[in-house]
C-alpha cells in the first residue's frame, strides 16, 4: 500500500499529487518489506476505472456561493490531475486517497443517462438550470471511450433543458453538433477554466489538462460555434498566478469569450497538505509566501469553509484582487453578465408506451 510519503517520481509521471496519502475516513497507510531486501522496480500509477450504477443523479444544494441549485457528475476522480482541485476529498468517501489515487483509480457512471432520463420524467420534477462539471470535469480524457457526459447531454437536448457546463477539456468540441443547437436555442453557455498562461507551469500544476494555448483555442471554436464561453480565471494563486489576472482575462476575450469570473485557491481537507507538497517540490522558493497570503485572508488558517468567504477570502489582498479583476473585466467588456438560460422550453419527450403515443 502507498503510504504518505511523497512517492518516487518515475512512478508518478504526468501526475500531480506527491503523494497517496490514507484519506480522513481510513487507517494511516504505511508500507512495510517482505523480509527480502532486493532492490525491485515499481510500476508506475496506470489510470484505472471502474463501472458504478447510480441510484439517483441529479444533486440539489441550497449553498448562497453557488449560482445554480443543481447539478450532475458523470466521473468521481478527475484523471486531469489537477493539484488544487477542491474535489479530491469527495475520494475519501470511496475508501481511497484525495492523492494519486483521485486521479489513478476513477469512477464512471455508464447508466447516468437512464437514470437521468428517468429523473426528468418525473411529474415531481421542476425544471432549472443543470450544472455539469462542478466536481470533476465532464471532458476528462476518460470521456472519449465512455461518453458518459455525451449520452447526458443527449438526454438534456432531449428534453429541451438548461444546462451549464465548466470544464477545461478539449473533448467538448467533439460535442459541438448538440452543444451549438442547445446555445441558439438558449439552453446552453459553458465555462472555460484558464489558470495561467505559462505552459511549464501548467504542465506542472494540472499535468493532463489541456495547455493554455489549447483552451483558448476552445474558447475559439465554442463561440464561432453560437456558444456563450465565459472565461474563468479559477483558481488564482497568490505568488504564483495572480499576477496573470489581467492577461488572462485578455486572452480570454481575444479568443471570444463574452464574460469572465474569478475564484480564489481554496485548501479544504486533504487538498492543503497535498497542494504544500507540491510547491515543497515544485516552488519551494515561493511557498512560505503563498501559503501566509492564502493565511492572511483566511483569518490565520488554510482554508475558512464560510458560505460568502471561501470563495475570495476576505482582507486587503482579497479586496485589491477583486478590484484589479472589476477594472480589467470592463475595460475589457467582460463584466457583463452571461444570458439567462430558457427554461420554458422544457418538456417531456413521448415514449413508447405513453398515452399520447397512441394518437
Amino acid at each position: 500500500m502507498d503510504s504518505d510519503l511523497p512517492i518516487d517520481k518515475a512512478r508518478r509521471r504526468g501526475r500531480g499529487a506527491v503523494s497517496n496519502a490514507a484519506g480522513r475516513f481510513e487507517p494511516a497507510r504505511s508500507e512495510e518489506g517482505d523480509g527480502w531486501d532486493i532492490p525491485e522496480a515499481r510500476p508506475g500509477f496506470r489510470t484505472e476505472v471502474r463501472a458504478e450504477a447510480p441510484r439517483s443523479l441529479i444533486t440539489y444544494n441550497s449553498s448562497p456561493d453557488l449560482p445554480f441549485d443543481r447539478s450532475i457528475n458523470p466521473y468521481r476522480g478527475c484523471e486531469h490531475g489537477c493539484i488544487y482541485c477542491f474535489a479530491r476529498p469527495t475520494h475519501a468517501y470511496l475508501g481511497l486517497s484525495p492523492g494519486l489515487d483521485f486521479e489513478t483509480r476513477l469512477v464512471a457512471r455508464p447508466e447516468a443517462a437512464q437514470v437521468l432520463r428517468r429523473e426528468l420524467r418525473s411529474r415531481k420534477y421542476q425544471v432549472a438550470p443543470i450544472a455539469i462539471g462542478t466536481n470533476t470535469d465532464p471532458y476528462q480524457p476518460i470521456e472519449k471511450e465512455w461518453r458518459v457526459t455525451r449520452s447526458c447531454l443527449e438526454v438534456l437536448q432531449a428534453f429541451q433543458h438548461p444546462v451549464a457546463i465548466v470544464t477545461k477539456g478539449a473533448l467538448i468540441e467533439r460535442d459541438l453538433d448538440i452543444l451549438a443547437p442547445m446555445a441558439e436555442q438558449g439552453l446552453l453557455r459553458v465555462g472555460i477554466s484558464l489558470t495561467t498562461l505559462d505552459a511549464d507551469l501548467s504542465r506542472r500544476m494540472e499535468p493532463r489538462a489541456p495547455s493554455p494555448a489549447r483552451r483558448l483555442q476552445m474558447i475559439r471554436r465554442l463561440s464561432a460555434a453560437g456558444v456563450p464561453v465565459r472565461v474563468m480565471t479559477s483558481p488564482l494563486v497568490p505568488g504564483l498566478t495572480d499576477h496573470e489576472l489581467e492577461a488572462l482575462l485578455q486572452a480570454g476575450q481575444a479568443a471570444g469569450a463574452s464574460s469572465a469570473s474569478w475564484i480564489m485557491l481554496r485548501l479544504p481537507l486533504e487538498v492543503s497538505p497535498l497542494w504544500q507538497e507540491w510547491l515543497a517540490e515544485h516552488a519551494p522558493g515561493r511557498a512560505g509566501r503563498i501559503m501566509a497570503r492564502l493565511r492572511e485572508m483566511h483569518g490565520g488558517k488554510d482554508y475558512d469553509a464560510r458560505w460568502g468567504h471561501r470563495m475570495r477570502g476576505e482582507g486587503q489582498y482579497a479586496e485589491m484582487v477583486q478590484q484589479r479583476f472589476r477594472r480589467a473585466a470592463r475595460r475589457l467588456g467582460l463584466d457583463a453578465p452571461q444570458p439567462k438560460l430558457r427554461c420554458d422550453l422544457f418538456r417531456v419527450p413521448v415514449e413508447r408506451g405513453d398515452q399520447l403515443s397512441l394518437f
